[in-house]
């Protein structure tokens, strides 16, 4: 599942996974640091570059991990900067549900094991153990722009594309800055900043079977129109 330096880009993007069981491992800041480096070549309007990481592991980590199972399990509501917007509904709700139903089979999560699927949402509010959290944040004098979150997203798929290609996993995710306090307290984000998501980061597990799914994507046919071609 994992890559390597000599993957071609096709190989990159084909083959790359949403990691969400990574091994007991950590890793040196210096790939971090090379990862970065490819990411921040994406696209920026207008050379604006937005974007900030704040890469955390260790014992910030474990804190962050600590605040946010602890304020969900206490009911507290969820405080995420970036807008949410309304719950998915029609196609975009059935891809939705389409893979957690491939996620909890291959995790053997039965519909009505409560337990399990409870398990299974506070991992993501645990970064999903993994032994590293890229959280990603713009400048806040930039609030209002399109544009903005437009970039982020733009160099964020560039940071797991880059981190595939050097034999880390990733899954990008909202659930770990849910709980915005938590963690620009143990982090040190700055009051200037807006987080905007976080990306889990790490060796994969490949005996993890939620590493195995592969989530589908319609057929360009369908995402694409074609103006003006024979």
């Amino acid at each position: 599942m994992s890559g390597n330096p000599d993957m071609t880009y096709e190989e990159v993007v084909m083959s790359r996974r949403s990691i969400r069981g990574y091994l007991d491992k950590p890793v040196p800041r210096a790939i971090i640091e090379e990862v970065l480096t490819l990411a921040m070549r994406s696209p920026t309007s207008m050379n604006t570059q937005p974007w900030h990481f704040h890469v955390i592991t260790g014992e910030p980590l474990d804190r962050i991990r600590k605040g946010n199972t602890e304020r969900i399990l206490a009911g507290e509501p969820d405080s995420r900067e970036f807008r949410r917007g309304e719950p998915f509904a029609g196609i975009h709700r059935e891809r939705q549900i389409g893979v957690a139903k491939q996620l909890f089979g291959a995790m053997g999560i039965e519909r009505d094991d409560k337990e399990k699927r409870q398990d299974w949402v506070l991992r993501g509010f645990r970064q999903f153990d993994a032994p590293v959290c890229v959280i990603v944040a713009y400048d806040r004098e930039l609030s209002g722009s399109d544009d903005t979150p437009f970039d982020c997203g733009a160099v964020t798929t560039a940071l797991v594309n880059a981190a595939w290609s050097r034999g880390l996993g990733c899954v990008i995710n909202s659930q770990g800055i849910m709980q915005s306090p938590v963690v620009r307290e143990h982090a040190g984000i700055p009051e200037e900043q807006v987080i905007m998501k976080a990306v889990a980061l790490g060796w994969p597990d490949e005996s993890f079977p939620a590493n195995a799914v592969v989530s589908e994507r319609k057929p360009v046919n369908e995402a694409a129109r074609f103006v003006g071609f024979p």
